[in-house]
């Protein structure tokens, strides 16, 4: 338990579950007045507390706006403390911080409208004025002004432009997150498809949007402003000037765009080819541009590019936006995971270290921050955006449809299943169960968060959170993952307590701010989040944690004109900008939060908030009948997937207490991970205001001093609401020690003694070799968990959850097998089949093992048995799939093999290849052990020889051999039987077969063939699929005799491909497994060869 919670509260307690409350015995009028007062509380802020909170929110932006308005519009953004405007930086075009995201386009009043529309639906005052509805549709009136009216007249010529026609290179994603975004939000507001109360733009008696359902063509504002379509206008305008950067080979835009010009600077985009039409011209080449954009910057197009070309008709905006998306996502790794950084003209992934495959040490990241936040957020919002909708329909009356201004003459015709809104769900149910596997970690990790992994094989490589990943505890209570959204949101909030904002990097494994990313720009992720959870558990606890935020904003952040940036959260150092996103998304998400009432908070209808907050909705009138397709998961005529999927219950309140967040038994381990036990309490006043207050009586001690900041637990709530004996439950830590292996003489840990392979490393040495392990409860195998070591390091190499350790146990043979902490047993269930075989007629020779056609009886000759057929054989029949699984198994087994080679072979030709297929041993009291013979060495190379030949070369292939006994001859003459599953117990299959003088030449194993509807999948299945063949009763003859020498029997699957392939063993041998333990417990991702 944290130190704090006993010095602040007074009381020792045991590590127990819960938020409990205990009461002695009193009198029934007592518990009567208890109760009362308890009832009087127990809606965890008044009425009044929460309206109060919603006007100081609404204060807070217009102390914001309107210094925007005085001293900075119409440029970008404001710089609060110097009260001055801040725009690009011209003579800096490096300067992308700055001009990626200021476009000379009055970027933070149009940011600022959708906010302001929100604002107007509680904003009535005694008078029956609307200030923030007044302020909405002057700045309206302001955008025309200075930027026309969108139209190709006089009046679509502003005092600044005509459109967006200025001189700015800007970031696509930023433009049509901001720009295209918030002119669509305020759009759909000034029509009221996104509600404001007491807002009507059409006449009364006329109906909602008129007979077709559209607003009417002109609606008359108080101010005298007639608005007819202005702001969608303006954002398709700004929407077309975007379309030049799509033009590359991949679908993903390139990151940025010069809104006059377009992208004379990526010479090698398809646009820019034509050196005559093209825009690069013969005599002139301006400096190329990087290619690198982000997953959320190629990826985050769909919510406003679909609304765009709904509300247009032009369907180039969606078309583009998706196939952007599905790009992406089309590379994600074998894991499942997706990267950040991308190039948008190769399509190679782009890590810090390397851009190239990922060798020894080197890796491209993957996390849920920033550089891919927004795309994980955009697959499930574009589901919900677009469900019931059908494909939108080309514009074929478009004058660019079909000239190079256009895009898709880059691309080939482009429909199917992905453009459906259920595809995306099933993106978003994809990336987040990836996310769930390799990046989240438990509560064995002191308290769930996430981490930064390897893209190719989900190893971890950092260790630290931003701020902008603040944002997933929303999108997953938006996907119904409500309690992963909780106790996710508690480590954001405990960070939030501790430093009075999000710093822009934290380490979660040294509890300080990493790389010296300590700067808080005002992002409102941390309380778009909150928001969420609140509208999802109505806990009075997220409404604490809002006053939290919105207290230590106006403590530490208050300027004179304007709100600014935190240089470094710990010494609360002022950056002189005030960035647009904190009046179009921070102050709205507070502002909702306060209202709970509000028409967005019960409207039931498909909208959605972008990434930049600017809520969107697909008018009622462009919304048709959806057209089915098929689901992306499956094939055949099988209709899109129902997603019956409804939202998670919140926890139910234990008795007597009003928050459930803050009743939860894990609400400290959050504390604990954010070393808040470890912080002074903070008394003394620190901030902008106090000089400011001592004119102005309005501003209380409340705004002078965090009401949180590890003062007391729980944070966020009042010392009333807090039970009074509240305690933890235990804090889980997982097990994780090294093995170290001593360095041999003469030998020592080289770069060749590990080699990484597609699924993990194989290991040439043990000199020197660390294995780091930890412990953990597998459900690969058993759905109530077994307890594994897994290993997640080999020496300076981390590993993937699903990444292998490969070892040869020849090397193994210098150490003690019956070390406790590295002990070596035989695997008692599974062995691998060594077979040389003839290559088929016609092989591929540019494949590692080639699939296998089927032979004709009669091609059968020399030492070959006779093979007997049941009626029923169908050589053809669901063969694929087998042999396509076995080629996986043998190239892995022979890149392992030749990797674990210490000796040359030589290359010659050989009328054979060697392969290893895995089989399963047989168990019972009838059992037999496998012959004591040399074991068989694994293939190493097709195109060598094989010095040590396999001991086994006479093979029967029999049907199922249960309905008569085989001929007397057979078990003597041949040393291998195989033989079908199923017709009868395996135990009448041995009895089936005479008894027979044990000799070399004699048999010496049957292998049962499992066939696919046996299998469930009609294929060669990997180990752990099989189960072991049950030999019941003691072998005995068909008399009833009991066999002297008793038969070995494996099984394995694969039915009539193995069969096939069996027809062609000219050779067979096998080689023993083992299992690798440690303090008795298995090391899972461990195998010895």
């Amino acid at each position: 338990m944290p130190s704090t919670w006993q010095r602040s509260r007074g009381q020792d307690s045991s590590a127990r579950s819960g938020a409990l409350l205990h009461w002695a015995p009193t009198p029934i009028w007592v518990c009567v007045v208890v109760l009362l007062l308890w009832a009087s509380v127990a809606c965890g802020m008044t009425d009044a507390e929460i309206e109060g909170l919603r006007q100081e929110t609404v204060d807070m932006f217009f102390h914001g706006y309107n210094n925007y308005m005085d001293h900075a519009f119409p440029e970008d953004e404001l710089r609060p403390i110097t009260c001055k405007p801040l725009s690009r930086d011209r003579e800096n075009p490096a300067h992308v911080e700055l001009n990626d995201v200021l476009g000379n386009y009055s970027l933070t009043l149009i940011d600022s409208l959708s906010t302001l529309a929100i604002m107007a639906s509680s904003s009535w005052d005694a008078r029956g004025r609307n200030k923030a509805l007044e302020q909405f549709q002057e700045g309206t009136a302001l955008l025309v002004e200075h930027y026309g009216d969108g139209t190709e007249g006089s009046n679509g010529l502003g005092s600044r432009a005509r459109g967006f026609d200025v001189d700015s290179k800007v970031q696509v994603f930023e433009t049509v997150i901001r720009g295209v975004g918030g002119l669509l939000s305020a759009h759909l507001f000034a029509i009221g498809e996104l509600p404001i109360r007491g807002y009507r733009p059409y006449s009364q008696g006329e109906g909602r949007s008129g007979s077709e359902g559209r607003a009417p063509a002109i609606i008359e504002w108080p101010n005298g402003f007639r608005y007819d379509g202005q702001l969608l206008r303006l954002a398709y305008d700004l929407g077309k000037r975007l379309l030049p950067a799509f033009h590359t080979p991949t679908g993903m835009p390139y990151p940025r765009v010069n809104l006059r010009h377009g992208i004379p600077f990526y010479a090698n985009s398809p646009l820019n080819l034509d050196a005559e039409n093209g825009q690069c011209k013969t005599s002139t080449r301006t400096q190329e541009e990087i290619t690198e954009t982000c997953s959320a910057g190629a990826g985050s197009l769909v919510l406003e590019f679909a609304t765009l070309s709904r509300l247009t008709g032009d369907d180039r905006f969606e078309r583009l936006a998706k196939r952007a998306f599905w790009a992406v996502l089309s590379r994600r790794s074998n894991a499942g995971l997706v990267g950040s950084g991308i190039d948008a003209e190769t399509g190679h992934w782009i890590g810090p270290y390397t851009g190239v495959l990922p060798q020894l040490g080197a890796y491209w990241p993957m996390k849920i921050g920033a550089g891919i936040d927004s795309f994980f957020e955009y697959a499930l919002k574009s589901h919900v955006l677009l469900s019931g909708l059908d494909s939108i329909e080309s514009n074929s009356s478009n004058p660019l449809a079909s000239t190079t201004a256009d895009p898709h003459i880059s691309f080939p015709a482009w429909d199917g299943p992905e453009i459906s809104s259920t595809a995306f769900l099933e993106a978003w149910h994809d990336t987040h169960s990836a996310i769930k596997r390799h990046l989240y970690r438990g509560r064995e990790y002191q308290h769930p968060h996430y981490i930064q992994a390897d893209l190719s094989t989900g190893a971890m490589r950092a260790f630290w959170l931003d701020s902008l990943s603040a944002y997933y505890p929303g999108l997953l209570t938006l996907a119904g993952q409500l309690d992963e959204a909780i106790e996710a949101h508690l480590l954001y909030t405990a960070l939030w307590t501790r430093f009075s904002a999000l710093p822009e990097r934290w380490s979660t494994a040294t509890g300080n701010i990493e790389g010296g990313l300590g700067w808080w720009g005002g992002r409102p992720e941390f309380i778009e989040s909150t928001w969420y959870l609140f509208r999802a558990t109505n806990d009075p606890w997220y409404l604490h944690v809002g006053e939290m935020t919105l207290r230590d904003i106006k403590r530490r952040c208050w300027t004179k004109c304007g709100w600014a940036g935190l240089q470094d959260v710990r010494t609360g150092e002022h950056k002189d900008r005030m960035e647009s996103f904190f009046l179009g998304e921070t102050a709205k998400y507070l502002f909702l939060l306060f209202d709970p009432s509000h028409p967005l908070n019960t409207l039931d209808a498909p909208y959605v908030f972008t990434t930049e907050g600017h809520p969107l909705i697909i008018p009622r009138a462009r919304r048709k009948a959806s057209r089915k397709y098929k689901s992306s998961r499956e094939g055949g005529d099988s209709m899109d997937t129902i997603n019956d999927a409804v939202c998670a219950v919140p926890s139910a309140h234990l008795p007597f207490t009003i928050s459930a967040t803050a009743a939860r038994g894990d609400l400290f381990h959050a504390g604990s991970l954010a070393r808040l036990h470890l912080m002074p309490n903070i008394s003394t006043l620190n901030s902008p205001l106090v000089e400011y207050a001592m004119d102005h009586p309005s501003i209380s001690l409340s705004d002078l001093q965090s009401p949180t900041n590890y003062t007391f637990f729980p944070w966020t709530l009042p010392p009333y609401l807090i039970p009074s004996n509240g305690t933890c439950s235990k804090m889980f830590t997982k097990t994780t020690f090294d093995i170290s292996f001593p360095t041999l003489s003469s030998t020592i840990l080289g770069p060749g003694s590990l080699s990484r392979i597609e699924d993990g490393i194989v290991v040439t040495s043990m000199s020197g070799l660390r294995l780091g392990m930890i412990r953990e409860l597998s459900l690969d195998h058993d759905p109530n968990g077994v307890e594994v070591f897994r290993i997640y390091a080999v020496s300076h190499i981390a590993l993937g959850r699903d990444e292998k350790v490969y070892v040869s146990r020849d090397i193994m043979t210098g150490f003690n097998s019956l070390d406790p902490n590295f002990t070596r047993l035989r695997d008692p269930s599974w062995l691998d089949l060594v077979v040389d075989f003839s290559p088929p007629i016609e092989a591929d020779q540019n494949v590692t093992a080639p699939d296998y056609p089927s032979l004709s009886d009669d091609e059968d000759s020399g030492d070959t048995p006779n093979i007997v057929f049941s009626e029923d054989y169908d050589p053809e029949s669901e063969g694929g799939s087998a042999s396509n699984m076995r080629i996986a198994i043998n190239a892995l087994l022979q890149h392992i093999s030749t990797l674990l080679s210490d000796s040359t072979i030589s290359a010659s030709p050989v009328d054979h290849l060697r392969e290893a297929l895995p089989a399963i041993i047989a168990t019972g009291n009838g059992a037999a052990p496998m012959p004591d013979v040399e074991e068989a060495a694994y293939p190493s190379d097709t195109s060598a020889t094989f010095p040590v030949p396999l001991l086994w070369n006479t093979i029967y292939i029999s049907d199922d051999t249960c309905t008569a006994t085989l001929p007397a001859h057979i078990p003597r003459t041949h040393q291998i039987i195989v033989m079908k599953r199923g017709g009868c117990s395996f135990s009448r299959k041995l009895q089936n077969i005479p008894s027979y003088p044990p000799s070399s030449e004699a048999l010496q194993l049957v292998i049962v063939v499992s066939y696919p509807e046996m299998d469930d999948r009609g294929r060669l299945r990997p180990e752990g699929w099989l189960i072991q063949p049950l030999l019941e009763d003691q072998q005995t003859s068909k008399s009833g005799i009991p066999r002297r020498n008793p038969i070995p029997l494996v099984m394995m699957g694969g039915g009539d491909e193995t069969i096939d392939l069996f027809k062609r063993v000219k050779a067979l041998g096998f080689r023993r497994r083992y299992q690798v333990s440690s303090q008795g417990i298995p090391i899972s991702n461990l195998v010895v060869l």
